[in-house]
């Protein structure tokens, strides 16, 4: 092999690096015996929640997962696979993936990275059926708002009252 070529591999690996531990979640699937619409839908909902899906040679993937600290995850590289990158969101991969694989037979989640830590098909799965951030915050800030809103019904019942005593 020139040296240029092994340049050039080694540049992809480093980039390869470098998005996983840019990635809050990177989630390691396998596509064969998806349809061209299937893999079309899953890519474009993918891309709409913020999420690359890339198909990468496994040798890449060993050698970028282990210059990344991820070494644990070399187990999983066998076989076709694609990983499903997320720098904001560590749920909605494991979410929109989950969905699919429900869906769709032919997909198989094979393992990843969930918030900086190497999670099983386990561990990703109980991510998915975790409520969203947003889901999360609208709860919180209704609970928040019960106390206040008691108070003013209270209130309101006590003003009600006094002006039919009055």
């Amino acid at each position: 092999m020139s040296e240029q070529t092994i340049a050039k591999k080694a540049e992809t690996v480093s980039a390869v690096a470098d998005r996983f531990k840019a990635a809050e979640s990177a989630i390691v699937v396998d596509l064969r015996g998806l349809t061209v619409e299937q893999d079309t839908r899953l890519r474009r909902e993918l891309r709409d929640a913020g999420v690359s899906l890339s198909v990468i040679k496994n040798t890449v993937l060993v050698r970028a997962a282990e210059a990344a600290g991820y070494a644990e995850l070399n187990d999983v590289f066998a076989g076709p696979s694609a990983v499903a990158f997320s720098n904001e969101d560590a749920i909605a991969p494991a979410k929109l993936l989950k969905k699919f694989s429900d869906e769709f037979e032919a997909l198989e989640i094979k393992g990843g990275i969930l918030e900086k830590s190497v999670a099983d098909l386990d561990k990703i799965n109980l991510f998915a059926t975790l409520p969203s951030r947003e889901e999360l915050l609208a709860t919180l800030a209704s609970m928040l708002q019960a106390p206040v809103r008691n108070v003013a019904y209270a209130l309101n019942a006590v003003i009600e009252k006094g002006e039919d005593a009055a």
